[in-house]
């Protein structure tokens, strides 16, 4: 068969098995997915083994020493991967959950109940430990899924698959439930992505190139977003210790992360007292600065701003900042050049921080709190899929229950319309 004989022939079989994935109770899939964990356990030598061919090829390939460290599975990693796999058996199953109930003048008693996507495409980059994540959530939330990793994984993720699609074999589910696509060329992605007919949506994660190639061309729902362009806004009445710390946080704690804070701004109240001492700590930390000329008159080490560095996400120990007049001119900044990603007040001000939360255009915006809290383990998920900055269908970190959608249910006494 042709390749897009071969994807088709996978997307035709996983329609059929979310049809069965979807009326597992949650026991099986509990029980499913601690075996898959035990099973990624007992074969911790086989994954390294075939990991290893990957990271030949990368090396021969001049892959980048940080690509290969996220390439690269030890007994460490495979035991994380194992262990997510039992947090997902662990989180509540959302399928089946009536999310409203509510009865009309005519006696019809009406609901809403989540039920499964469908199924699912996942297309990746080089982590193979998103092969496994991803698996235990769809499954969890009893869709199919379909993964498209890196070229640079191809011996790893088969190998994963190859583990997790044999205990789906021993439990009596279709394998179909869980397929890799099991080669390289990017003819396999673009006959994913026509599959319209078989699959209900997909998720791409990695760099902007890969989620921009995806969105052009897929003929399928995406969830998506592109970058983190990362705000705090430190307030007239901010607490300076406080905001020390949560800029820090958020710049140097993980930069190359997309919460990592990539702009900061701050109230022309302050900005005589706090940019010194806060270009100072950052300096300190080998952040380089670039500021406005505000910034630059109380840290002469910053570098000036161009329009660009309002629009960067950075990805790296650098940090844009600015001084503006009020709450108001905050915001405005922040829908102007924000993602819909993150977005942080350091405040007092109770009715600042309402205001901030209302009217900033953000999948997510805290008070008084690190950008780096914008992850679905963090806020409470359990796990995440992904973070969408796209409104429809989800917005923000992603987590099980992202992975279903609702229906109607209707209780009726024989009622019929007039």
């Amino acid at each position: 068969m042709t390749i897009a004989e071969q994807i088709r022939t996978i997307a035709a079989d996983a329609r059929q098995a979310a049809i069965a994935m979807a009326k597992l109770p949650t026991t099986a899939k509990n029980d499913l997915l601690m075996a898959m964990s035990m099973a990624l356990i007992n074969n911790t030598p086989h994954l390294i083994e075939e990991n290893r061919k990957d990271l030949e090829a990368g090396e021969k390939k001049g892959l980048s020493a940080a690509m290969l460290d996220r390439l690269m599975l030890d007994e460490a990693r495979v035991k994380a991967m194992a262990d997510g796999l039992r947090e997902v058996a662990n989180l509540p199953d959302p399928v089946g959950e009536v999310t409203r109930m509510w009865k009309r003048p005519n006696g019809l008693m009406v609901g809403k109940m989540r039920i499964p996507l469908g199924v699912i495409g996942i297309i990746y980059e080089a982590r193979p430990n998103v092969t496994a994540d991803a698996a235990a959530l769809c499954l969890k939330a009893g869709n199919s899924v379909i993964l498209r990793g890196g070229s640079e994984a191809i011996h790893s993720n088969l190998a994963i698959a190859r583990i997790l699609g044999g205990e789906m074999e021993r439990a009596g589910i279709p394998k179909a439930a869980l397929s890799v696509i099991p080669f390289p060329e990017r003819e396999g992605v673009l006959e994913m992505l026509k599959q319209e007919e078989f699959i209900d949506l997909i998720i791409p994660r990695g760099g902007e190139s890969l989620i921009r190639f995806v969105v052009e061309h897929s003929k399928i729902p995406v969830i998506k977003h592109y970058k983190g362009v990362c705000h705090v806004f430190v307030d007239a009445s901010a607490d300076f210790d406080m905001a020390e710390r949560i800029v820090v946080n958020g710049k140097v704690q993980r930069p190359g992360v997309c919460n990592a804070l990539e702009t900061l701004l701050i109230h022309k109240d302050v900005a005589e007292t706090f940019i010194p001492r806060i270009a100072r700590t950052l300096t300190d930390l080998k952040v380089e600065l670039r500021g406005d000329d505000c910034v630059r008159q109380f840290a002469p080490q910053a570098k000036k701003a161009t329009e660009e560095d309002w629009q960067a996400e950075y990805l790296e120990l650098i940090l844009a900042v600015r001084v503006v007049d009020d709450l108001d001119e905050a915001i405005d900044h922040i829908n102007a050049y924000g993602s819909l990603h993150t977005e942080a007040i350091v405040t007092g001000d109770y009715h600042n921080s309402q205001r901030f939360i209302r009217e900033v255009n953000s999948s997510t915006v805290l008070v008084n709190a690190s950008t780096r809290f914008a992850d679905g383990n963090q806020l409470g998920l359990g796990a995440e899929i992904g973070i969408s900055t796209t409104k429809l269908h989800s917005f923000g970190p992603m987590g099980l229950e992202d992975l279903t959608t609702t229906k109607f249910i209707v209780y009726g006494d024989g009622q019929i319309r007039a």
